[in-house]
């Protein structure tokens, strides 16, 4: 946890500031899925309802990204990509990240028990929870796992959502949850091959500074492909249909030979281009789950047409 003190600095903090601690690219993406899993469920929410249900995964959301920032301000004052953040540039206060994570904390989890269900409630309170302390206070600086087992934080925000419409899990939303999970890992660890200086810096034991390069080369493979099954299995559920399927085997085509190029290549090769091929599987990796998630609205959508799905 960070020792950096509001006395540092004289620097009033503005709304962008704050706005910054609640990692609103970050938001953006559980945004996205939640309200994908709200919307493919099979169950119509109210449009203010869900409305509503959004606004708390997004706010609990943000909740996470100030609990991680307060507790990582020490490791983030170490890494070049994470020195201008709020608390160690020293534009907000560590107490002030703290009492804004828990206050939205609380505020998003107890709307959305009282707006929704308690399932849903539940499925926000564990996802903060494992975000801020299970990953952010343990695993992140005590494991190379620490991606693979801290991505289901990032995983539940389409079963929340589908929580929300049903008041239940199932097959279609824990193949979502497994979907961005074994997503996850490829596509961090594409970012550590080209970043890898910082987290060693920040002495946090990414795969790449425990494991070597080569060995996180092999995981990416590895991972791409215990990932492509499941993204190609959710096309045969009831969210699923022809279109996701014609998108998701040819975005994990392409994403498993981006896997393959890095898995073929040395540090040699990744110097002299400088590490095009990983700056590459990263961006695909970021259109690789919007294209998913998307395909899978525009299932729905056809559905309400009668031309959706597999009937």
């Amino acid at each position: 946890m960070s020792d950096i003190s509001a006395s540092e600095s004289t620097y009033e903090a503005n709304m962008g500031d704050y706005f910054a601690l609640l990692k609103p690219r970050v938001m953006s993406l559980v945004v996205f899925t939640g309200l994908v899993g709200l919307l493919v469920a099979p169950v119509p929410v109210h449009p203010f309802i869900g409305f509503v249900a959004i606004l708390c995964i997004a706010v609990g959301a943000g909740a996470s990204g100030a609990l991680n920032m307060w507790w990582d301000a020490d490791i983030d004052a170490r890494m070049r990509r994470t020195a201008g953040r709020p608390i160690p540039s020293g534009r907000v206060a560590p107490g002030e990240a703290l009492g804004i994570g828990l206050a939205l904390s609380g505020f998003a989890v107890v709307l959305l028990a009282l707006a929704t269900n308690f399932l849903a409630a539940f499925l926000l309170l564990f996802t903060i929870f494992f975000y801020a302390v299970v990953y952010s206070m343990w695993l992140k600086r005590a494991t190379p796992q620490n991606i693979v087992i801290g991505g289901a934080a990032g995983a539940f925000p389409p079963m929340i959502g589908w929580a929300v419409a049903t008041g239940g899990v199932s097959i279609e939303s824990v193949l979502m949850f497994a979907l961005i999970f074994m997503w996850t890992p490829p596509h961090f660890w594409a970012l550590a091959l080209f970043v890898k200086s910082d987290y060693g810096n920040a002495g946090i034991p990414m795969l790449t500074e425990t494991h070597g390069r080569d060995s996180t080369r092999r995981h990416v493979l590895v991972y791409t492909l215990l990932l492509v099954p499941v993204a190609i299995g959710l096309g045969f559920t009831s969210i699923g249909g022809p279109f996701y399927l014609a998108i998701a085997v040819w975005m994990n085509v392409w994403f498993l030979k981006g896997a393959f190029d890095i898995w073929r290549r040395d540090d040699a090769a990744c110097e002299a281009d400088k590490h095009k091929v990983e700056i590459k599987v990263f961006k695909v990796s970021l259109y690789y789950l919007f294209a998913h998630f998307g395909a899978l609205l525009v299932e729905a959508a056809l559905r309400l047409y009668g031309i959706g799905g597999w009937s």
